[in-house]
């Protein structure tokens, strides 16, 4: 346990950001998995309005550190290649 009062402070400042972070991380998990149920369904304009409505939120992760910027880039890439290959 904390001794200080510094310390203490640190901890109740942890346990915010660690809120924080996991809303941010759900709320993206959240949009991750409507953009995958709207390909699985197969209605691409669903697909890209899902789309479009995740990637800012995965980039603003990468910007806040939830996720690895390379990390963020790679799953909206793979996304969009995902859409645009329902069209085939």
């Amino acid at each position: 346990m904390a001794n200080t009062s510094s310390a203490k402070k640190a901890v109740r400042k942890i346990a915010r950001r660690t809120a924080v972070r996991r809303a941010r991380r759900g709320q993206m998990r959240t949009y991750l998995r409507k953009v995958e149920e709207a390909i699985a369904s197969g209605d691409q304009a669903v697909a890209a309005t899902a789309l479009s409505e995740v990637e800012p939120l995965v980039m603003r992760a990468a910007q806040k550190g939830i996720v690895h910027k390379n990390t963020a880039s790679r799953k909206v890439s793979r996304l969009t290649a995902r859409v645009k290959a329902m069209t085939k």
